[in-house]
């Protein structure tokens, strides 16, 4: 199977990231009747702005990673660029499940909005971990020049990933404003603790 150098796929990814990143602030409207002052309805939208800020912290820590990833590849082959299609679907399905925490968080709906949006981001972590495991088995798509300590500590920063995100859909089952705060603070502190992973081995 021949393959491919990296720079499509890195474009084309680039791409879907942004998208889906500026497609969150569309989502975000205000409406106002004769008796409500736009002040109000301007402070109303909190959790508009709580999913908004979630949502793009998260993408931009996923596209920030994703280039890290992408620096250790020489090339790619059919296989992955199948696994990055559906991870990008995952992330481009994004502002919808935001768009129905901002719409429904405390109101009637909210369990189900966030069990969406959670399982969303838990789909995106799975298919995040697949998609660097099949690069780095056997360092089948990594270049000869990458230490092997630098994947281990690429591989460390993604592995509690999976179990963080099914703790936050946990969570929302019993509160799902806790659980939309707590994926905020996610997004938030993951970004020093990888950086930290990737500055230990340069």
């Amino acid at each position: 199977m021949e393959d491919l150098g990296t720079a499509r796929m890195e474009t084309f990814s680039d791409g879907v990231f942004a998208i889906a990143a500026t497609l969150l602030v569309l989502e975000i409207g205000v409406g106002t009747g004769a008796d409500q002052h736009l002040g109000r309805a301007l402070v109303d939208l909190w959790p508009s702005y709580l999913a908004y800020a979630t949502s793009f912290l998260t993408i931009g820590i996923i596209w920030v990673n994703h280039h890290e990833c992408m620096a250790c590849m020489a090339r790619v082959d059919r296989t992955m660029l199948f696994i990055n299609i559906v991870f990008l679907m995952v992330v481009a399905f994004i502002p919808f499940p935001t768009k129905l925490v901002a719409d429904h968080l405390q109101n009637q709906g909210e369990h189900a909005a966030v069990y969406a949006y959670d399982l969303t981001l838990l789909a995106m972590s799975v298919l995040y971990n697949v998609w660097w495991r099949y690069a780095r088995h056997g360092r089948r798509l990594i270049a000869e020049y990458v230490p092997q300590s630098k994947l281990d500590a690429i591989s460390r920063a993604f592995d509690p990933g999976i179990v963080l995100y099914l703790v936050v859909l946990a969570i929302a089952f019993v509160n799902p404003l806790v659980s939309v705060i707590l994926t905020l603070i996610l997004a938030a502190f993951y970004v020093p603790a990888g950086a930290l992973f990737y500055r230990a081995t340069g």
